[in-house]
């Protein structure tokens, strides 16, 4: 059996401290790397986007419906003023999750996918609403989810009434 000299004891203990935090470290970048984390709008901010995009619309004189759409496209929030069509609720919830599906503002998707371009096959997707109404809710460098507006006379009526919206909750989405 042979004796380990107090020199050779230090040399092995370095070595185990040594790799054991190398494990930790390299350990921990592993599991960084297998998770990730969202920001995600309270169903309170959620609702008070859509109120305030339905004042807007109301003072603007429009009967409209609105929805707030999460990151991934789920419904959190459907308003529809008393008289809005009964088509309205569909196409604003259309209108938010194609914001967000697509990244980018139903406005801008619009023009995108006119006919005769590269990507106009996007507006024969099932549940796609390329067509004004659709914003983008973002804050801090991060998609938070989106709203959609519908019921007012064009596309660019339901912008004002979605910016109205995001407006409302911007201070309270900010970093």
């Amino acid at each position: 059996m042979s004796r380990l000299t107090p020199s050779s004891r230090a040399a092995r203990a370095r070595r185990a401290v040594a790799g054991v935090c190398l494990g930790f470290f390299f350990g921990s970048a592993v599991a960084a790397d297998a998770t990730f984390t969202v920001r995600i709008l309270t169903p309170e901010t959620a609702l008070k986007a859509a109120q305030a995009a339905l004042k807007k619309c109301r003072d603007s004189g429009y009967q409209a419906a609105v929805a707030v759409v999460d990151r991934m496209g789920v419904a959190q929030v459907m308003l529809r003023d008393r008289f809005a069509g009964p088509h309205t609720p569909d196409m604003a919830a259309a209108k938010a999750y194609t914001a967000v599906s697509f990244r980018t503002n139903t406005s801008q998707l619009a023009e995108a996918t006119q006919a005769g371009r590269p990507q106009s096959g996007i507006r024969n997707r099932p549940g796609v609403a390329a067509v004004g109404g659709g914003l983008m809710i973002e804050a801090g460098g991060s998609l938070l989810g989106a709203i959609g507006v519908s019921g007012a006379p064009g596309g660019k009526e339901d912008d004002a009434c979605a910016a109205a919206g995001i407006a409302a909750i911007r201070e309270d989405i900010e970093l």
